[in-house]
């Protein structure tokens, strides 16, 4: 793979030839498409340019492509169209990104297309729309109806009308395609696509005086001129006030934001106009970065304890003869001080960091902490940014203003060509892995490949690791260091167990609330002292019934009952965004008696608002976090002691350091700790150790976890009180050995999808007696319904297959899947089924 700009001609001796270019485009068919580059464009393309490309019918869609490889040899199936334009000078999309897409596309059994699609942020890619304008050689009106000639009078208005436009011009009665259609025929009207990039730079609007008045004498006379004038007197005279001219001329060809005189309402802004008219001032625009360089990195220096200063020094040995750490830390541990004692080394060296994290909401706190160290050398990558920001940011890897970059998991594809370190801070977390769409991609191992292609080194951090991640640290294939000390003198909290099946039975407890957990929150509240409370589950509650002939409230598309939202006042589905409103009565037997069961963290806050009228309280879920700057505001207010309680989803258990919780509520553990999966013992450890890990992070103080159980018999819930890692995964390990699940095998899983379930059960039952006949019974599990059978009105069936890691071509397996999908696929009898293929899938 090439990695430098490649230019199609290093002669003139090849300039007669006709080149083409292999494109990767953005639409999910597995393979890549031919171009023809135009003679003017044979100087400027490079591989990893964007380029503009029709597609598809001849007056059909644009769509935006990458460069993938440039040669002389044609295609042979279709003509080669020619590419519209070139979008880049240099290439966005680097040599090592190119690889990885074809990877990606490999390993995930997915086009390369998908890969490209959700690698550049869409602010990258190019929008089309079709134009309608008039036809000014046009000259026969008689061939027009009487609706036809009010429609073209008004393109005659205008330059060029879209066809939104055009439709709200014709309203209910117009049939705009027929129209354009027939006066496309009558050659009145010329259509064309208008392309435009997303991407828009954040113009900021300044006003400088003219250059004319930066020598003090003149300035003066200008001051002078202006005294029979005290009003534009005044805007130079506030003007100077913010740029120091008379100390430094050369500060005025920077100017001072408009806005600035605009919002004076002691200024006359009438003034200013006539100001800028006469030539005095001068208008002037400039692209200001979304991400303000103007707080450089401050003196806060990063002082490391011994335990941490140790851990350290172990990583950077082990770098020495292995590519990939593992730091094994316990929560409250201070992994994060030596994170930034390993990017400080990396930068320090001249080499590019990536700093993954698994949930936005971490993002929040630690990019403080990040901010106040690195500064403007730091750029920050993830979904909730608008795509400006984030085009930016990919722009200033590319350009170099960004060295280190701290992200979620989508920044795995940014244009780094340098890296020298990427840390995946909770690597065991299940956010890493993408679900929908394509490709299934988990962003810990993509990470792996991309620092295998550029030699760099990869710091996995957990205090939980995955079960995968520490077998390959046991077996020697990673390093592993351990820290095992809380930072500070911190102490683990104190677990405690209680049984809401006695309580029940003694009758102490107060709806979802056991007497132990309202003692302690009440003693936390007299203390000033702050609590969280988790729950893994948003709304009010997980669904509704009829107590008299037990009707449940579900999906109309997907096989799931309705989640009642009390504020929202309606019952919601999760997988797919119905929305109902809440029932009077019940629409089976018409009782009155439908009532809620079960709860979610918005029914626990409503309860503790009931037991604690003066806290406050906040609840930190999906439905309370969907604005950009939900989470740092929440996270802000907690932290600042606003707030005394904290209800929240699994998000509140990643990471968040807060030196004034001391107490920590879960519930219903036991759900977690029963799910029906092979992994599920081993979630339920993490989540509740790492929410656990919230509580009594202030040195000399130890926290509080109650955890509410039917079951505290259970070994599960021993282990996590003894925060005993490594009894879990003794036991684990030897299960997973035993039944050969990851990782003694990999995993991959179809998923067979039809509206008609006789029709998805048939081609699921095809796929698994092909697949079993090549690749044995014990290898291919299925087919069967998965929990949720029905998702947005298609009925699934799930297919596992488990592939030994060292026994089997892994490659020719997935190869050999691909081929029996395909034949299913092109089958005139089952062409509307869909197969997913999520490749480890968790």
């Amino acid at each position: 793979m090439e990695n430098q700009p490649y230019s199609l001609f290093s002669s003139a001796e090849t300039e007669e030839l006709t080149f083409f270019a292999d494109l990767i485009l953005p639409i999910p068919v597995p393979r890549l498409f031919t171009y023809r580059v135009p003679r003017g464009m044979t100087d400027i393309l490079k591989i990893g340019a964007r380029v503009i490309v029709p597609f598809g019918k001849r007056n059909g869609r644009v769509l935006t492509a990458v460069v993938a490889r440039l040669h002389n040899s044609p295609p042979t199936q279709y003509q080669a169209r020619y590419i519209s334009e070139v979008l880049d000078e240099y290439p966005l999309v680097t040599g090592y990104q190119l690889e990885l897409f074809r990877w990606m596309s490999e390993y995930y059994m997915c086009p390369i297309g998908d890969v490209m699609n959700i690698a550049l942020p869409s602010g990258l890619k190019i929008s089309s729309q079709s134009k309608v304008q008039f036809n000014p050689d046009f000259d026969y009106p008689e061939l027009l109806t009487e609706f036809e000639t009010v429609l073209l009078t008004e393109l005659k208005k205008h330059p060029a009308l879209s066809y939104d436009e055009l439709e709200r011009l014709a309203g209910e009665g117009g049939n705009v395609p027929a129209l354009i259609k027939s006066l496309i025929s009558k050659k009145a009207v010329i259509v064309f696509e208008e392309v435009k990039e997303k991407y828009i730079p954040k113009m900021i609007r300044k006003v400088r005086l003219n250059r004319n008045y930066e020598e003090r004498e003149q300035l003066l006379v200008l001051l002078q001129r202006l005294e029979k004038l005290p009003k534009q007197q005044e805007v130079v005279m506030r003007y100077l006030s913010h740029i120091p001219m008379q100390r430094d001329p050369t500060l005025n060809q920077k100017g001072l934001d408009k806005t600035i005189l605009n919002q004076d309402e002691e200024l006359s802004q009438s003034s200013l106009t006539t100001l800028l008219k006469n030539g005095v001032f001068e208008a002037f625009e400039i692209i200001q970065p979304r991400f303000s360089d103007d707080s450089p990195a401050s003196s806060v220096e990063i002082k490391l304890t011994e335990a941490q200063r140790a851990a350290s020094q172990q990583i950077m040995a082990q770098f020495e003869h292995q590519n990939i750490v593992l730091l094994h830390g316990i929560t409250g541990s201070g992994k994060t001080e030596v994170y930034i004692d390993m990017i400080q080394q990396a930068i320090g060296s001249g080499s590019q960091v990536l700093y993954l994290l698994p949930e936005i909401a971490l993002t929040t706190q630690i990019v403080v902490r990040l901010q106040r160290v690195f500064g403007d050398k730091m750029g920050i990558y993830h979904s909730k940014f608008s795509d400006n920001e984030r085009v930016e940011v990919w722009k200033g890897v590319v350009s170099g203003q960004f060295q280190f970059v701290v992200g979620v998991r989508s920044a795995v594809f940014l244009p780094f060509d340098n890296l020298g370190l990427i840390i995946v801070d909770e690597e065991h977390e299940t956010s890493y892995k993408q679900h929908d769409p394509a490709p299934r991609y988990h962003a810990r191992d993509v990470a792996m490949m991309l620092a295998h292609w550029q030699q760099a080194k990869v710091l996995l951090g957990s205090a939980t690791p995955s079960l995968e991640t520490y077998y390959q640290a046991k077996q020697g294939r990673y390093g592993l260091v351990e820290l095992f000390t809380r930072f500070g003198e911190a102490t683990l909290p104190n677990i405690i167990l209680v049984d809401i099946k006695q309580e029940k039975k003694q009758k102490t407890m107060k709806n979802e609330f056991s007497s132990a957990l309202l003692n302690a929150l009440e003693m936390n509240m007299e203390r000033k002292e702050q609590s969280i409370l988790f729950q893994n589950r948003r709304g009010y509650s997980p669904y509704m019934q009829c107590e008299d002939c037990e009707w449940t409230a579900e999906c109309s598309n997907c096989a799931v009952s309705l989640t009642y939202h009390q504020r929202a006042a309606e019952l919601r589905c999760h997988y797919c965004g119905h929305k109902e409103d809440v029932p009077r009565i019940c629409p089976t037997c018409g009782s009155t008696k439908v009532r809620t069961i079960g709860f979610g963290t918005e029914k626990l806050e409503d309860q503790l608002q009931i037991y604690f009228p003066n806290s406050r309280i906040l609840r930190m879920d999906l439905d309370t976090t969907r604005a950009k700057n939900a989470y740092q505001q929440i996270i802000q207010e907690f932290e600042s002691g606003q707030i005394d309680m904290l209800v929240g989803t699994q998000m509140i258990t990643k990471g968040l350091d807060f030196d004034n919780v001391s107490l920590v509520g879960i519930f219903d553990a036991d759900r977690l700790i029963r799910f029906p999966d092979f992994r599920a013992t081993e979630r339920a450890f993490q989540m509740l150790t790492q929410v656990s890990g919230r509580a009594g992070r202030r040195a000399g103080r130890q926290g509080t976890v109650l955890i509410q159980t039917n079951s505290p018999q259970q070994s599960i819930l021993q282990k996590i009180i003894e925060n005993d890692y490594k009894g879990l995964y003794e036991e684990e390990i030897q299960e997973r050995q035993d039944f050969n699940y990851p990782p003694f095998s990999r995993l991959i899983k179809l998923t067979v999808r039809h509206t008609d379930k006789a029709i998805s059960h048939q081609a699921a039952e095809r796929l698994t007696n092909e697949l079993t006949d090549m690749l044995g019974s014990s290898r291919v599990l299925g087919p069967e319904e998965p929990l949720v059978e029905r998702i947005r009105n298609q009925f699934l069936y799930d297919i596992l297959i488990k592939i030994e890691r060292d026994k089997v071509n892994v490659k020719a397996v997935k190869a050999y899947i691909q081929e029996r999908i395909n034949d299913i696929l092109t089958d005139k009898g089952l062409r509307q089924v869909s197969i997913v293929a999520d490749v480890d899938c968790l």
